[in-house]
């Protein structure tokens, strides 16, 4: 529960920094908070009729098509093409996730000498760039740009990216300069250094950063939501309820953020009244405008077994809007599940499969991980094949959670052919040790050497052979009571240092009778 609320937390801060950016630049216009038609509609009015410049834009779907091939058709029609626009349209790609083509708009606009750019524009401009790029791309941008616009925007920006990519130590030496050169005058950069020092457990750090803000400027609410944060992840009841105090003293109005990271202490506390009262203060705090907060009351009121209260918010979101999206699906399955509710989830499901055109594996995942973890494997093979026959594309997920099922039925046969199909259907593996350990458990249990050699083929062609795998490999040879072959030049061969338990092993299987010589060596 608590690593939830706190990505939230986090998140809230990070967002804040390309508001400052535009904040900086008087240029960049404010925006409602529209949809994608209604922008479209909105942006770029210059134009006749019902064709503006914004429509084109928001028009280009496919990232492959370009936005500057767009803007310039635009203007050799004759029509003005104004920064104030361009900035706008830029601010709706952002919130559409569209960065490609917000990229390629300020990159033109780079180009064009009747736009004045402002540090606003510059910071907006490297946050793209460390978003699509990468970090790096984003540092030689910074470095590049004229001296008087390295200025609290561009710094913010920048600090802001190191903090995505969790670089601690380069935020803080750039946070050092900016401190020099005066910039720390809002809590903003603060903040960004209390996100990652949440993220990634450096919670010793908090108070000291807190002291350091107070010297220069106030905390707002994702300071006191940061600070609430790390109290929580430590189960700091009494400190976080001290924040929580300085925060309304402070005549702060707390968010729902806020009431959410107590409610999730409260509950991982056991303070079952404290929590039911911040959760309804918490909901007094929804809005239409925040979406994502009725996920997380969904969440809390999961953990707090209160059936009726989550069909109650479902309800109220399938009112409120007018199509819930797989991630909401899968929020509500996952409490439903949660919550034993089984049926009703699956009646979910059917719904989602109906309506859903995205085919997107998660959602059915959550319920093929619950028959097997409930020992229904053939409940679960059923809905596996009625995902193949509706077009889910089985992903990686799906094949690890079936392998997993077959391991506890010890069907060595099936278990081999859904882990080499999970590993198969990723780019880069990420090893999971504790699969590999059970896979090799079962197949050095049954004394299979075939299986245990075909085992090392495929972890080998993903990188991932190591002195435990050649131990695994010799262990089953010993269950069969054989000798492997060639086992030294095999590990040279594979550069794994021979330790001592595989001298001990081998010497062990030195008097079996001689396995064959695997093929593929």
């Amino acid at each position: 529960m608590l690593p939830r609320i706190l990505r939230t937390s986090v998140a809230a801060a990070r967002r804040l920094s390309t508001r400052t950016a535009v904040v900086a630049s008087p240029a960049q216009d404010t925006l409602s908070e529209e949809g994608k038609y209604a922008a479209g509609n909105k942006l770029s009015t210059s134009g006749t009729g019902g064709d503006t410049l914004g429509r084109r834009l928001f028009a280009l779907v496919y990232k492959k098509r370009s936005a500057v091939v767009a803007v310039r058709k635009w203007k050799e029609e004759g029509h003005v093409v104004r920064k104030y626009e361009l900035n706008r349209i830029v601010r709706e790609l952002r919130k559409l996730k569209r960065y490609k083509h917000a990229l390629e708009i300020c990159e033109w606009m780079m180009t064009q000498e009747d736009m004045k750019l402002v540090s606003g524009d510059y910071a907006v401009h490297l946050d793209l760039i460390a978003k699509i790029r990468g970090l790096d791309s984003a540092e030689k941008f910074f470095l590049d740009l004229p001296e008087k616009t390295r200025d609290s925007a561009t710094c913010s920006a920048l600090l802001h990216t190191y903090v995505r990519h969790n670089e601690s130590k380069k935020a803080e030496a750039l946070m050092e300069k900016m401190s020099d050169c005066g910039f720390l005058t809002s809590p903003l950069p603060y903040n960004h250094m209390l996100s990652i020092y949440v993220s990634t457990g450096q919670l010793t750090k908090v108070p000291e950063m807190i002291k350091r803000l107070k010297k220069t400027t106030s905390p707002d609410v994702v300071t006191y939501n940061l600070w609430l944060s790390a109290c929580a992840s430590q189960n700091f009841v009494d400190s976080a309820e001290k924040v929580f105090l300085e925060l309304t003293k402070a005549k702060i109005e707390p968010d729902w953020v806020t009431y959410s990271t107590l409610t999730s202490m409260y509950i991982k506390n056991s303070f079952k009244e404290k929590a039911e009262s911040s959760l309804k203060e918490m909901e007094k705090r929804v809005s239409k405008k925040v979406r994502v907060a009725y996920s997380s009351l969904l969440s809390l009121h999961t953990a707090m077994e209160n059936k009726n209260e989550i069909r109650r918010i479902w309800k109220k979101m399938k009112s409120t809007y007018r199509k819930m999206s797989d991630a909401e699906y899968t929020c509500m399955i996952s409490c439903l599940l949660k919550l034993k509710e089984v049926e009703e989830a699956e009646k979910l499901y059917n719904e989602w499969e109906s309506i859903s055109p995205t085919k997107d594996t998660r959602v059915p995942n959550l319920l093929l991980s619950s028959y097997i973890s409930n020992n229904g494997m053939d409940k679960a093979e059923a809905f596996y094949n009625r995902m193949v026959e509706n077009d889910l594309v089985p992903g990686y997920t799906t094949w690890e959670l079936l392998t997993w099922g077959y391991l506890k039925q010890r069907d060595l046969d099936r278990v081999l052919d859904c882990f080499k199909k999970a590993i198969s259907s990723v780019r880069k593996w990420d090893p999971d040790e504790k699969l590999v350990h059970e896979v090799f458990t079962l197949v050095e249990e049954l004394g299979n050497v075939e299986v245990a050699e075909e085992l090392v083929v495929i972890l080998r062609g993903v990188g991932y052979v190591n002195t435990e795998t050649y131990k695994y490999l010799i262990r089953t040879y010993a269950k069969a009571g054989k000798m492997p072959l060639i086992v030294e030049e095999r590990m040279k061969k594979d550069n794994v240092a021979m330790d001592e338990e595989i001298k001990k092993l081998v010497l062990q299987t030195s008097k079996m009778c001689i396995g064959e010589i695997p093929s593929g060596i």
